[in-house]
């Protein structure tokens, strides 16, 4: 009686490993045959089967060659992208003061108004421009860069280093240069943590910024126009201003989400997003009705509790 018994060659416990290659050895049947006299007679092994698996390399693209982020062309071309994307936004910031300062010497709108709407449009024109930038990792500090150049020019003109008068103008109450220290340089910080920090990632800074630049600036707006009925615990804002401050900021905020969420960089669950962000615009409006300004400003205090609540919404 003869049996068949199956083994793997002692050679195929040698097979190689390679970082980007994996052998596989497979086994072949070899057969010895036992005899009634327990004789063994071993049959040579034929040569075993190497099987390469090639495993894709690191950087294998996901779009095509000659636009892809491992390339120097894709690189170059992200860098030209957000290159020019930061011109076209710094013209824009400059151009929207430019406008609001003529509007205000041809006495068309009051300096406060003027101040406010750029206030309001400022940032949420910079929220709308960041699709704009590229998709590569340096894309954020370009953006970021527009901010920045702004903080510079108020920190010059701030501790009077050098002259603007249309600027001190058009972003101060009183027309003191040491104002741009505080309100309008909290903004611009701001500005910068949002896009360094959450950037277009994250729905926190959306609404972070939603909330400070839109429904802050609205709030003070109305308040001043129709606020006759003052807040029974700080007569220096009115009812008029809090709804004002609840409606836009909210609104405002549900419209970046889904302008965001339209070009996909978010997937929302819109019942439950609702939610979260009315949470996040009545704390937020809470902060700004409460007699704190001496101590610490709307631009700090209105943001930061707008983050400190999306973020324990939505988690990132």
């Amino acid at each position: 009686m003869t049996i068949s018994l199956l083994f793997c060659s002692p050679s195929a416990l040698r097979c190689n490993l390679h970082p980007l290659r994996r052998h596989v050895c497979a086994p072949v049947p070899t057969g010895l045959t036992l005899s009634s006299s327990a004789s063994l007679i071993p049959k040579l092994a034929p040569p075993l089967l190497r099987v390469h698996l090639l495993h894709p390399a690191p950087c294998a693209p996901l779009r095509p060659p000659s636009s892809s982020p491992c390339t120097p062309r894709a690189a170059a071309g992200d860098f030209m992208r957000d290159s020019g994307a930061t011109a076209a936004v710094l013209a824009g910031a400059y151009a929207l003061v430019f406008c609001f300062d003529n509007l205000t010497r041809r006495n068309l709108i009051q300096q406060s108004l003027s101040r406010k709407m750029v206030h309001v449009l400022s940032g949420l024109l910079f929220m709308v421009s960041w699709p704009i930038f590229s998709t590569s990792t340096e894309a954020r500090y370009f953006a970021s860069f527009v901010p920045l150049v702004n903080c510079l020019r108020l920190v010059v003109h701030g501790f009077s280093l050098a002259s603007d008068e249309k600027l001190i103008k058009s972003v101060t109450r009183e027309g003191k240069p040491e104002e741009l220290l505080r309100g309008p340089l909290y903004y611009v910080l701001v500005l910068i943590v949002c896009v360094l920090v959450f950037w277009r990632e994250s729905p926190v800074g959306l609404i972070s910024l939603a909330m400070m630049c839109g429904g802050d600036g609205v709030a003070d707006i109305i308040g001043r126009r129709f606020g006759s009925m003052k807040l029974p615990y700080n007569q220096q804002k009115s009812w008029a201003g809090s709804i004002s401050m609840f409606g836009c900021g909210f609104l405002i905020s549900i419209g970046m989400l889904y302008y965001y969420s339209v070009l996909g960089y978010f997937q929302l669950d819109w019942g439950t997003t609702v939610q979260k962000v009315a949470l996040v615009s009545l704390v937020a409006t809470v902060v700004e009705s409460l007699s704190t300004t001496d101590v610490v400003d709307d631009n700090i205090s209105v943001p930061l509790a707008s983050m400190a609540v999306a973020f324990l919404s939505f988690g990132y």
